[in-house]
């Protein structure tokens, strides 16, 4: 089983219900789409990336790999990086829906060390969601908002929570200048339809891409806003920006 991995990493979790906590993070090579906002545009869809594995004190292996990489060939490094305490597994991207043979074949092979699975998905692939549902411990889905990707998947957004809400799942807005009220609401009937008990994370953008920064009291109203109609509303910037860790 092979599939485009641009790094392997430790570290915390800087974003959503789980910031703060301990991963191991697999980030995949390859998206359906291209976000103005993107923090990893530059190795999502390059596949000349070489496969980057962080140094570990103790670990006698290689720490890069040409693309793309065998699973076999990652699960020395994988398994002794798991020898030490992680919350979860947190498979990145890119979007990593686009390999649901890799992230079952991988599902298997970590299966010893009895730690949860943790999708990091834009949310917009529920065929593909349905495929590793069985599987996957946490869903940490984005709902892309038109007036920032300039495209609009609202279908296949309540599609995909439709199969998601069975796992823990939350999902996470992030919010620009640029976002229009018309989107939010939408979005929040979208996810009210679906559970009202589902959780919204709304993120700060950490403005790039011809984006920019949205007002405090534009966070503090739409956070208002949305806990009219849900029952668990956050807001939760991009903590390891704040920490400069990537």
């Amino acid at each position: 089983m092979q599939a485009g991995v641009s790094e392997i990493f430790s570290s915390i979790q800087g974003e959503g219900k789980y910031v703060g906590c301990r991963q191991l993070f697999i980030r995949l090579i390859g998206c359906n789409m291209n976000c103005p906002y993107c923090d990893t545009n530059d190795v999502a869809h390059d596949k000349t990336v070489p496969c980057i594995l962080e140094k570990a004190a103790g670990y006698q292996g290689d720490l890069k790999l040409d693309n793309p990489v065998d699973i076999e060939d990652l699960m020395p490094y994988i398994n002794y990086r798991l020898q030490s305490p992680h919350h979860s597994i947190s498979i990145t991207g890119g979007e990593p829906l686009l390999f649901t043979d890799f992230i079952r074949d991988l599902a298997q092979k970590v299966k010893q060390f009895n730690v949860p699975l943790f999708l990091e998905t834009n949310g917009t692939l529920p065929q593909q969601l349905e495929k590793v549902i069985d599987i996957i411990d946490i869903i940490s889905m984005d709902m892309k908002l038109p007036s920032d990707v300039q495209k609009a998947y609202w279908q296949e957004h309540e599609q995909f929570l439709q199969v998601a809400k069975q796992k823990d799942v939350y999902v996470k807005i992030v919010v620009s200048a640029e976002s229009t009220e018309e989107d939010f609401v939408k979005a929040l009937d979208i996810i009210k339809n679906v559970d009202e008990n589902i959780l919204l994370v709304l993120q700060p953008i950490t403005p790039m891409g011809g984006l920019h920064e949205a007002p405090p009291q534009k966070m503090l109203d739409w956070q208002s806003k949305a806990m009219q109609v849900l029952k668990n509303v956050r807001v939760i910037p991009q903590t390891h920006k704040m920490m400069n860790q990537l």
